[in-house]
């Protein structure tokens, strides 16, 4: 097992890199420690949760809402969960954001950590320290920023996944690629989800290398006041398509990634959108579907990364080089319907 701790403003994150479920022992008291699972990953994983204390949860975006927030608070309480509690989500994204929110609410504050069981998770969702639920239309609307004790990474789960998720969670590794690592986006040309699939290292590699862009990239800008942003690439738009249509995660940031990149080329002269069209369609990733831009973009009017009337849009100078860049919303949807239109 590999390990390696990352520092952050008020607090450390280990992350512990080809483990084991089964030896989690090791690392946090299970005696003092409440696990929070959801119905699809109990059902494949039931033998870990045997003798320990767990809560489990509906599985689906739709449920990382306020309600399940007070379920599980109840059900803390009821296990007289204290303190030196310690909470461990056990999931994807969908409870890694409801855990991290929940330890950070209650009693002010009690130690948490993550198993993340998707790709999606283990890339993207579990790192960083966001934790959150939804508001109606509006994701991740309320939350805090409060990093994880540690991450927990054993790839074995990934097997029962269906070959949705491995695409769903593919999104985000392409997007580390093309806004951080242009060798990483050669690698990702050269492979396919089948070959990481049957290839136990190429896909703890390929884990830990998303794990050091993402957490270099937070230890930067913890609270994303300018650097953090750039992990945003795809997700202005992609965040409001997945909203109105209650698209994967995964298949709104991939069309909202094409934008960004129609959107470079305008602004940057951006020249290799093709690649990473060619690229995302290559892991199964949808890059366009009909969008209704009126109810699109009044999504995007409450993104919280719009200031008054300017939109921080992360766009590409090149493969492995992103920036921010600040666009008028006037202008922003000029160029979202210019895209349309061409379609």
């Amino acid at each position: 097992m590999l390990k390696k701790t990352f520092s952050f403003s008020v607090s450390k994150t280990t992350c512990y890199f080809d483990a084991s479920f089964a030896q989690i022992g090791s690392v946090v008291e299970k005696d003092r420690s409440i696990f929070i699972t959801d119905q699809h990953v109990y059902d494949h994983h039931k033998k870990f949760f045997k003798g320990t204390k767990f809560i489990q949860i509906p599985a689906g975006e739709s449920f990382k809402v306020q309600y399940i927030v007070d379920t599980i608070v109840d059900q803390l309480i009821s296990f007289g969960a204290d303190r030196q509690t310690t909470l461990i989500g056990v999931g994807g994204g969908v409870v890694t954001d409801i855990t991290g929110y929940v330890a950070s609410v209650y009693m002010r504050g009690i130690p948490f950590g993550f198993v993340p069981t998707s790709i999606l998770g283990m890339v993207d969702a579990s790192i960083g320290g966001k934790n959150g639920i939804d508001v109606g239309n509006y994701k991740n609307m309320v939350g805090v920023i409060r990093q994880p004790g540690f991450l927990y990474y054993d790839v074995s789960l990934l097997q029962t996944l269906p070959i949705e998720e491995w695409v769903n969670g593919f999104a985000e590794v392409i997007k580390h690629a093309a806004i951080k690592d242009a060798t990483l986006f050669r690698d990702l040309e050269k492979n396919s989800i089948n070959s990481y699939r049957k290839n136990k290292a190429a896909l703890s590699d390929l884990i830990r290398k998303n794990v050091m862009i993402k957490s270099a990239v937070v230890q930067k800008d913890e609270f994303e006041g300018s650097e953090r942003r750039l992990l945003n690439f795809g997700h202005t738009l992609g965040h409001a398509i997945e909203n109105v249509y209650h698209l994967p995660h995964g298949h709104a940031i991939s069309i909202g990634i094409k934008a960004a990149c129609l959107i470079s080329e305008e602004m940057l002269n951006f020249k290799e959108t093709a690649r990473v069209t060619n690229l995302l369609q290559q892991y199964g990733l949808p890059i366009d579907i009909p969008v209704d831009f009126g109810k699109v973009v009044e999504i995007m009017r409450m993104d919280k990364k719009k200031t008054r009337d300017t939109m921080h849009y992360v766009l590409l100078e090149k493969l492995g080089k992103a920036i921010i860049k600040p666009i008028p919303m006037t202008h922003l949807e000029k160029l979202l319907y210019s895209i349309a239109r061409a379609r």
